[in-house]
This record gives structure tokens, sequence and C-alpha cells, in this order.
């Protein structure tokens, strides 16, 4: 790291994306920023006495010289080593960090349990792996390199409407398969997910302003596809001509479970086999998107549950044909389970609406069918489990009428 000139300037190049950083070896903390635009500006980088990091910008190259930058930041510093925050004692200020840099900031701090989501608890997991999708695919493409300093609303929502336009659409990768398209619901999430970065950087004192406050998302698309009684009749004849040619057994047993119980896919999956409680008809899910829950299931459903073969090492009720995770490929059975009766839009989710909607034509109110869903609290917090009998009563009716379509 050579002591910063004004050739050593003029040599540092514009980076591809993000920015750059030359630092200064006599004074630590003294350095320049370029970025993609060519813009270079003199900066000071510190921590306050309360151990926070910051970082000034003195001026921009070509209106002052190194040598008066470096002056500069001579006096701010020696302030920092008096123990005093530059910052706070003149009207300088912060030096604002690239979106890109944010969004590497949340997800370090949010990973480590250092950000916590709704009801003050560390963001899960798969929120986080959303979270990044996003980050990766639409925000850090479309706004990664502008500094969070200069984003107005109409920069935010037109982030928006660049992803609705597909500006961002790609192939995903040998990681997921598919292609990442746009869409009102993928651009309403993306601008959601910018503007929660935005917010927890304020609270944790990262960044003075919510640049995006106010910005207007586009609402989704409700999903409403569900299956009809005919079209249950034709997926349970697939599921018996798949069995026969060489379909693999797991994945259907994910299928039929997911059609039985209205589960969301992911629970089926990597549910576990000491969260299930097959012979009093009920999962004890420590963690859910609703949190920890109690979930009746049907008869047919249990029973189909626990007939599962176990293997050895593995905790999944449904796990992995290889590997020690639990079984992913309930997407793509179905999906060809439905190719082979003509059956069209359908995903595991289709499942959970086909679910409520039986539910609902056997008499069954919205409250009910919230909680047969997971969508009320049936927590397993309160020291006993319990499913109320009225509950386990419509899950078991709801179960046994869809197994009766199947296989009819």
């Amino acid at each position: 790291m050579p002591k910063m000139t004004k050739r050593a300037v003029d040599a540092l190049e514009r980076p591809a994306k993000s920015q750059e950083f030359l630092w200064d070896s006599e004074l630590r903390g003294f350095g320049v920023r370029v970025v993609p635009s060519g813009l270079k500006t003199f900066v000071v980088q510190y921590r306050t006495a309360e151990g926070r990091s910051r970082r000034l910008a003195i001026g921009r190259y070509g209106l002052i010289t190194v040598e008066q930058a470096r002056d500069q930041a001579k006096i701010k510093l020696g302030m920092v080593a008096g123990g005093v925050d530059p910052a706070q004692q003149e009207d300088v200020p912060e030096d604002n960090i690239t979106v890109s840099e944010l969004c590497d900031w949340y997800l370090e701090e949010a990973k480590a349990g250092r950000i916590l989501g709704r009801r003050n608890r560390a963001i899960k997991a798969s929120s986080l792996a959303m979270d990044e999708s996003r980050i990766k695919t639409h925000i850090k493409p479309l706004l990664g390199n502008r500094l969070v300093s200069s984003l107005r609303i109409v920069d935010v929502e037109g982030m928006q409407s660049d992803i609705v336009l597909g500006k961002t659409a790609k192939a995903r990768g040998t990681g997921r398969g598919g292609v990442a398209t746009g869409g009102p619901g993928v651009a309403g999430r993306a601008v959601a997910t910018l503007q929660s970065i935005f917010a927890h950087a304020v609270r944790h004192d990262k960044i003075e302003r919510h640049p995006s406050l106010g910005a207007r998302r586009l609402a989704a698309k409700r999903k409403v596809r569900r299956l009809s009684l005919d079209e249950l009749g034709k997926l349970g004849q697939a599921m018996r001509f798949a069995e026969r040619n060489g379909e693999s057994q797991r994945g259907l047993a994910v299928v039929r479970f997911l059609a039985l119980t209205g589960f969301r896919r992911s629970e089926a999956q990597q549910m576990r086999r000491d969260w299930l409680h097959a012979e009093a008809g009920y999962v004890a899910f420590p963690d859910t998107k609703g949190d920890a829950q109690v979930r009746a299931i049907g008869p047919s459903a249990a029973r189909l549950a626990a007939a599962q073969p176990i293997q050895a090492g593995s905790p999944f009720v449904f796990p992995a044909t290889m590997g020690a995770g639990s079984y992913t490929g309930a997407k793509a059975c179905l999906q060809r389970l439905c190719a082979t009766v003509a059956i069209e839009n359908v995903t595991p989710h289709t499942l959970r609406h086909t679910f409520a909607s039986i539910a609902g034509e056997l008499g069954f109110s919205e409250l009910v069918i919230a909680a047969m869903l997971g969508h009320s609290a049936q927590s397993v917090t309160q020291g006993y489990v319990h499913v109320d009998d009225a509950l386990r009563v419509a899950v078991a009716r709801t179960c046994d009428e869809i197994a009766a379509l199947l296989d009819s």
C-alpha cells in the first residue's frame, strides 16, 4: 500500500461494479474512493469511541489536491484521537455506502443473528435465502452501484418497473432450476426486501435516512388455482400409473401427503420423525412460517407418514435419496404426474389451495380453515400439546374426502 500521490490517484482505474479504494500507507484511515462512473472522492475512515465505524467524505479529487485532502484528513483523524467524532462536531455529511455494500452488510449481520425480524426474533434462514436471491438477481444488478445517499423514491420505483419489464430475467444457474423472470409479484417483493434493508440500516445507525420510505409496491396477483374434483381423480390415476412405471416412491408419497394435509412443501419435505405423532394425529413443528405449531393431520395422512421406510442416520420422514438432507423433488414429481393426465398450472401450493377449498365445501368456516393450514397460533409454547377436537374432526373429514377422490 504506497503513499498516496497524484500519480497513484490518476492511475486508479474505475471498477466495473461497486467501488474501489486506495488507502494511504502513511496516514492510516486516509484514502480515495472511485466508483464505476469514474468519480474519485477523498475519504477518512475511523471508529468512534462508541465503536461505530464511520467514513466521511473530505472532497472530490480535482476540486482539491491530494495534499489538501491529506491536511484535512489529519485534522479529522486528530479529532478522533482526542475522542471527538468529527461527523458530530461539524456539518459534514457521512460518506454513504453503495446499495451493494449495504445489502452485504445486511446479509452478514442477519446471518449472525444481530438483526431481528418479526416478533423480535432472528430472521429465519429460509427468509434470508429468499432475500439473498432477490438481492443477487434484482437489486444489485439494477441499483447495486448507486450510493444510498443518492437514492430517491423514483429510483426504487424505477427498479420495480424494470423488474416487471424483465430486465433482470435470466437463468438461475445450476443451483436451482428454471428462469428468474419478472412480474408484479416478484418486483413488489424485491422492493419490500430493499425497504426492509433500509429500515434495519437506519435502526442500526448504518445510514441516516430511509431513501425509499413512501415508495409504492405493486400488489402481487393472488394465486387462486385449485384442483377440481375431476382433476383430483385424474391426479390419483396418474399416481397409480406412475407407481407401476418407475416413478420415485418417495416423491409420490410426498405429493399425496401434501394433498392430504395442505402442508407447505417445505413443511412436508423437511418434516422430522420426532415431530410426527401419527397415533395422536398431529405434527409438532418446533418452527414454521408462523412459529412453533401443532398441526393436526388426518388418519390416512398419519398412516402414510408413519409407513415411510426409515433411512439409517436420517431424521426425516421423507429423506433424500442421496445425501443426508431431506427429499426436495416433490415439485418436479407433481409436474410429471400432471403432465401425464393433461392437468396444467399446478404447483405444490395448488394442493394447499385445494385442501382449503375442499374444507370450505364441507362447510367449515374460514377461521377453522386458517387453523387447519397453520395460519393461526397452534402454539406448543404453552407447556403442553393440545389440538382442538373440532379442528381434529375438520382435518380428518377433509383428509378423508381428498383421499377418496384420489382413490376414485
